[in-house]
């Protein structure tokens, strides 16, 4: 008898033509090509295919330049989904579309004001969560996670940060018990625990990947941390997300990727 294999769900959002309307914190505002944005994210959403998720792509959001980077709305465990707040005011009124969205897979719990938290702060491993104590995530954000998650057994951790958005700009997972990590950004203590592939001085940004089961996305122009990743015995899906960067957005930003329930 053959063991059907059970894909993921990853839910995305169609590239609004307002994207260059971003929010920006830590990279100066340049030109975004919209059009080349859209084909970026399409190939994008080409790559989490190939490595074995059902995307379910939502549509653009009017008036909400930042709405492509979903990742911030919603922090998923397999036992719940909790619609964050997130820290920008003007990215609040894109939480309702994913909640609806994320109601078919998880109940639903929320962070409350003054709480704010961006999932781009939260980066989970295993049964423990570090969150980035940011300018977008704040102590009552994070208190409230803690309590939310505590009675699926999961511990909570803040996590200092410097000089750049969110944690998972400086730090995610790309392996069972392994870590990348940009130590200019983050504390590398915390993850002491795990083993730790750092990014070349010279490529910054270079921290931001998107482990799907054995798969690894990985941004284009980061040829340097790319080939530490090789040296480690990983195979990185290579994409292009130049424009997308303008935005501030990378790999992990444009997707909150799930296991059916």
């Amino acid at each position: 008898m053959t063991t059907q294999t059970v894909r993921r769900i990853a839910i995305t959002r169609e590239v609004g033509s307002e994207l260059s309307g971003c929010e920006l914190s830590f990279v100066d505002r340049a030109p975004i090509d919209v059009a080349l944005a859209g084909r970026q994210h399409a190939a994008y959403c080409a790559a989490l295919t190939a490595l074995g998720c059902d995307v379910v792509e939502l549509p653009a959001l009017a008036g909400h330049a930042d709405a492509v980077f979903v990742e911030d709305t919603a922090v998923v465990v397999p036992e719940l989904a909790v619609i964050t707040r997130p820290g920008a005011e003007s990215r609040r009124a894109e939480t309702a579309t994913i909640a609806e969205a994320l109601a078919a897979y998880r109940p639903i719990a929320r962070i409350e004001a003054p709480g704010t938290l961006d999932g781009g702060d939260v980066l989970r491993i295993g049964r423990h969560v570090f969150v980035g104590q940011s300018a977008r995530s704040n102590a009552s954000g994070i208190d409230q996670l803690r309590h939310l998650l505590a009675p699926h057994g999961y511990s909570v951790e803040g996590v200092a940060m410097r000089d750049c958005l969110h944690l998972k700009s400086a730090v995610t997972e790309i392996a069972d018990g392994m870590v990348l990590i940009n130590p200019e950004w983050v504390d590398v203590v915390p993850f002491a625990r795990y083993a730790q592939v750092t990014v070349d001085p010279s490529e910054s940004h270079a921290a931001n990947a998107l482990r799907i089961g054995d798969g690894l996305v990985y941004p284009q122009g980061f040829r340097r941390t790319q080939a530490r990743l090789v040296a480690e015995g990983l195979a990185p899906t290579v994409v292009d997300l130049s424009e997308l960067q303008k935005a501030e957005g990378a790999t992990t930003c444009c997707s909150i990727v799930l296991h059916p329930a």
